[in-house]
């Protein structure tokens, strides 16, 4: 696969102040009008995602950047090929000069997306508006790094091979336990058995193209706040529940890393009235009570399914079948008293759940409403992608690089 644009790291969440009026050295101004240059694209493209077709004039407005600035911007973006010019202009009061609209140019390009599961890895090709333009399911053989991460860049490399006309502007990889965003590394994922792995340096080496990685909570906050519902939000709590149970938590656009991204491990959270043993010793973790594996043992041992996959529980409660109905609501009860606790400690305007009896069934999310409170029971909502979560996930790493930086992610692509 040819290297393409480049995707570089994500701007720093704290830009640099406005240099001094006496500052001496011409390289600080320097630094802050790139880093001004960086977040007016930033956001420029963003209202452009989020309400084009737009005027300039609108963008300016919703903005507070000068019309000249938009203007200057919106050119630089579209040489690049992220905007265009919308094909019918709009006259203002039906006299003057129209006002052409701009929107994003979603014909050009697509980020790869990898996410790394227990049982299997999804690849995916996702355009500037977080559509799916391909994918593919890849079912483990085994779980060694090295393996696993090579078929999911021959994967990435096949989709690509049957989307002509697009370049990838680069990969990016969720995975779930413990993932260092900065050094591309999984530094922890029992289940799979991984310890500090490199996957940033695998993926590349793989695919010739610039990967970025994080933890899957994380990546999907990124994919809720860029193309969700719950877009906007000021403060925004993603609960993911499968094999792996992880939070991620955002304020005011930017997710909470801490040091080497450990933020966010929920998995040994003690749960009032949990019975379940963890392998850590101890009883009633929130892994050990709500894991995908522990649903299947249960349905197992229910004579229901053969355990191995949650969506047959979903299928038989769907059929009516009373077992798999209790095990559903049960499990969505505790994932309600886990968000509930989250609620407590982070008090978020909005809370995204990830858990396979919330995202298809009503009764499910009623009963984890219920574990909240009336009180703040409108504020948790399921994932805004439920048929979608895995190509999701991987793809939005690299998405929110690209609405961080797009001048930088796509300066290389022509």
């Amino acid at each position: 696969m040819p290297r393409t644009a480049a995707l570089p790291h994500p701007p720093s969440a704290h830009p640099s102040p406005p240099p001094s009026l006496s500052a001496a050295s011409s390289a600080v101004p320097r630094v802050a009008d790139s880093d001004r240059r960086r977040t007016s694209a930033s956001v420029i493209l963003r209202s452009v995602l989020e309400h084009g077709p737009v005027a300039r004039s609108t963008i300016a407005r919703l903005t507070g950047l000068s019309p000249a600035s938009v203007t200057d911007h919106c050119a630089r973006l579209a040489a690049l090929g992220l905007v265009q010019e919308a094909a019918v202009p709009r006259r203002s009061n039906g006299a003057g000069r129209p006002h052409v609209p701009v929107d994003l140019d979603d014909t050009r390009f697509v980020v790869g997306g990898v996410h790394v599961a227990v049982p299997y890895t999804t690849v995916a090709l996702l355009d500037l508006r977080g559509r799916v333009v391909a994918r593919r399911e890849l079912p483990h053989r085994g779980t060694e790094p090295g393996a696993v991460l090579a078929r999911a860049g021959d994967g990435l490399g096949a989709l690509l091979a049957r989307t002509p006309g697009r370049r990838a502007l680069g990969v990016g990889v969720a995975v779930g336990g413990w993932v260092d965003r900065d050094s591309g590394t999984v530094v922890e994922h029992p289940l799979l058995g991984w310890r500090e792995v490199p996957v940033r340096e695998a993926v590349g080496a793989r695919t010739g193209l610039p990967v970025h990685v994080d933890g899957h909570a994380r990546a999907l906050v990124n994919a809720e706040r860029l193309f969700g519902r719950a877009r906007g939000s000021r403060s925004l709590l993603h609960l993911f529940v499968g094999n792996v149970v992880d939070a991620a938590f955002a304020t005011h656009d930017e997710v909470h890393h801490g040091p080497r991204s450990r933020s966010g491990r929920i998995a040994h959270l003690p749960l009032t009235g949990g019975a379940e043993p963890c392998d850590c010793g101890r009883t009633g973790c929130l892994q050990a009570e709500l894991s995908e594996r522990t649903l299947g043992r249960r349905a197992r041992e229910a004579g229901l399914t053969d355990g191995t996959d949650p969506a047959q529980v979903v299928a038989a409660a769907a059929d009516g079948d009373p077992v798999a109905v209790r095990l559903l609501r049960e499990r969505a009860r505790t994932v309600g008293r886990a968000a509930a606790l989250l609620l407590d400690v982070l008090n978020p305007e909005r809370v995204v759940v990830t858990e396979v009896g919330v995202m298809f069934r009503e009764d499910c999310l009623a009963a984890l409403r219920e574990e909240v409170g009336p009180a703040r029971a409108a504020s948790v909502t399921p994932t805004s992608f439920p048929h979608l979560v895995p190509a999701m996930a991987g793809a939005a790493v690299a998405l929110d690089v690209l609405y961080r930086d797009p001048l930088g992610a796509a300066a290389g692509s022509n």
